[in-house]
């Protein structure tokens, strides 16, 4: 075993400090979120929480759990989480996967196209009038169809559509196998780091995900948890608003609304361990292939 030098164990020391700063900047505003759910209205009134909770008490994730807001509105936004997932992975599948043949006419002019968009586009506005025309306004199509494609995601798909070998391809083609039996028997199954890792993209994008919510839904029931939880964050400055809300006293209001953050959390949270070994696998092959 090779012994390493003083300069490289310095080195190592220093990278290792760095990363342990990184992961407390990260992890520290989220224990004292934690840490102010799970503490008492008048311990937050005394400012007395920081890393570890005062007081504890459950009062703000039973009024949390047992409000059909609240649980109406995860449970929305886990189901439109899933089926834009689901459509994303299908609309970028089928976009990256043509673009590997060479024989495919006008390749060069659909790359510039697609491009295009990456770096361009209409603005808030036109998007706006154009759903309008479409009839999409105020409608659950409208959180799931505008951003169901990602270009940035179609070009990490595609570099990885190309590291498979072209002799499979061809072999398959050989055989009688089409395009389509190609991509289901072939490209998919030796992709399945990169559609975890896309998938994983989008699922915490729409998950997190309220803007679009925001402009172009106006009925209550079909907001997200994220747009219910904005809501809550910044309305604290109207009294009925705050009361329809649940917000009664104010050392409630900050309790609640912390157990609120963390009730919108966890459970994408819940999701990257199930998926870690295909992130890292993901993005490191669909970075330096193509």
């Amino acid at each position: 075993m090779a012994v390493k030098s003083k300069k490289t164990r310095i080195g190592d020391l220093i990278v290792a400090f760095l990363c342990v700063i990184v992961i407390l900047v990260c992890l520290l505003p989220m224990v004292n979120v934690l840490s102010r759910s799970l503490s008492s209205p008048d311990a937050l009134v005394r400012n007395e929480v920081l890393l570890l909770p005062k007081e504890m008490n459950f009062e703000a994730y039973k009024m949390v759990l047992g409000d059909s807001k609240y649980t109406w509105s995860l449970a929305w936004t886990a189901i439109i989480t899933v089926i834009g997932t689901c459509l994303s992975m299908f609309m970028t599948t089928i976009c990256a996967y043509p673009l590997i043949y060479d024989n495919l006419k006008g390749k060069k002019l659909i790359n510039a196209f697609i491009l295009f968009t990456m770096y361009f586009n209409a603005g808030t506005i036109p998007l706006y009038l154009l759903l309008k025309d479409l009839d999409l306004l105020n409608r659950p199509a409208v959180l799931v169809v505008p951003y169901c494609l990602s270009v940035f995601n179609m070009i990490i798909m595609r570099s990885f559509f190309y590291g498979i070998p072209d002799s499979l391809r061809e072999s398959a083609e050989i055989d009688g196998a089409g395009p389509v039996r190609i991509l289901v028997s072939i490209y998919l199954p030796l992709s399945t780091p990169v559609i975890a890792t896309l998938s994983l993209f989008y699922a915490v994008g729409r998950w997190n995900g309220f803007s679009d919510a925001l402009m172009f839904m106006n009925k209550r029931e079909y907001w997200p948890i994220q747009l219910l939880l904005y809501n809550i964050l910044n309305n604290m400055t109207s009294l009925e608003v705050a009361t329809q809300e649940g917000f009664t006293k104010p050392a409630l209001s900050d309790n609640l609304k912390a157990a609120t953050v963390m009730f919108a959390t966890v459970p994408i949270l819940m999701v990257y361990p199930w998926l870690q070994k295909y992130f890292i696998t993901g993005v490191h092959l669909g970075s330096i292939k193509g």
